[in-house]
């Protein structure tokens, strides 16, 4: 079967979604992903039917949002089309490795949370039968004799969420990643109180000011009105896309710094 693929292929100023955003489109007006929606995507979808239709196999038009199709986002974009056959499927974003120690009420929110989140999801409690039944297809169960070997095999880049039953294993496993300096983001479960107590706990084994940057204890984000898991759970998902997003920013513009480099 045919379909077209509509690709954002550039975007200045205020766009309502980033380049390589893409969505599949059949000649009946079907479609898979999207790339903002909106007039942009209503035209869109109308011109892949129209190249569907012709026969066309490739094509770009650029819009300008504000005088071309009334949107008040302002940016400029360049859509490209392209004729694709058979089972082609979009794309995903990378996912980003997460290791999820604990696997409570607040952890089985939290996994829930990210199922449908670019994130490869490492969940890891030692207790028998911690874990439930069904989950979503991103995340591995694993049930190690000592949760803190886990930090040692880590990716470089994963992000850490500790929140287990035990106090001394949330400082042991806290301890353990913050002597990675390659593990940008390293949070836990808990309070002001805890936070204080555990800062103190770190310092006297030896952990400096710019580990401990890296850790964020209570996650979570404040005043969303209830302490529910999910709720919690939201909030962290939330702390996890802009760490993912700050990475990427992060990534940009080290390689645009080696690309002057080299000229």
């Amino acid at each position: 079967m045919s379909r077209m693929r509509i690709t954002i292929a550039e975007a200045h100023g205020s766009t309502p979604r980033e380049v390589g955003a893409a969505m599949l489109v059949d000649a009946k007006g079907r479609f898979t992903g999207t790339i903002g929606g909106g007039a942009l995507e209503w035209q869109a979808l109308a011109e892949a039917q129209r190249l569907l239709q012709s026969g066309e196999i490739r094509r770009e038009m650029r819009f300008a949002l504000g005088p071309d199709l009334g949107q008040c986002c302002g940016g400029r974009v360049t859509l490209s089309f392209e004729r694709v056959e058979g089972e082609t499927r979009l794309e995903k974003p990378e996912a980003t490795p997460v290791l999820i120690f604990g696997a409570g009420h607040v952890g089985r929110a939290l996994v829930l949370a990210l199922a449908p989140l670019p994130f490869a999801v490492r969940w890891i409690d030692p207790r028998p039968n911690a874990f439930p039944q069904a989950f979503p297809p991103n995340a591995t169960p694993v049930a190690p004799t000592d949760p803190v070997t886990e930090i040692a095999s880590a990716g470089a880049g994963s992000l850490v969420l500790i929140l287990t039953h035990s106090h001394a294993l949330d400082l042991a496993l806290c301890d353990a990643a913050l002597r990675r300096d390659d593990l940008p983001f390293v949070g836990v479960i808990g309070s002001a109180t805890k936070r204080a107590r555990f800062l103190s706990q770190l310092r006297s084994m030896g952990h400096g000011g710019d580990a401990l940057t890296r850790l964020t204890c209570p996650i979570g984000i404040k005043d969303l009105g209830s302490k529910e898991p999910a709720f919690i759970a939201a909030g962290v998902a939330v702390q996890l896309l802009q760490e993912k997003a700050k990475q990427a920013a992060t990534e940009k513009a080290s390689r645009g710094i080696h690309a002057r480099t080299a000229r």
